[in-house]
């Protein structure tokens, strides 16, 4: 089993800006505000959380394969 990757960089999809955050592991991310422009991130339609949809890494279940936010 591959280790679990907990940081993840999210990049604005507004600005560009990108900042490395340590994900949760136990609850989904819905919201995240961009430290560059200030715009409220939202996770795409079909993605769980924000990591998913702008992150560099994919959220923690996602990566072991589990039902996320269920």
């Amino acid at each position: 089993m591959n280790a679990v990757i907990l940081e993840s960089t999210l990049t604005c999809p507004q600005c560009g800006h990108a900042e490395t955050e340590i994900m949760p592991t136990d609850a989904c991310q819905f919201f995240y505000e961009c430290k560059g422009c200030g715009a409220l991130l939202k996770p795409k339609k079909g993605d769980c959380c924000v990591f998913c949809s702008y992150g560099s890494v994919k959220c923690p279940p996602i990566q072991q394969h589990k039902p996320c936010c269920g």
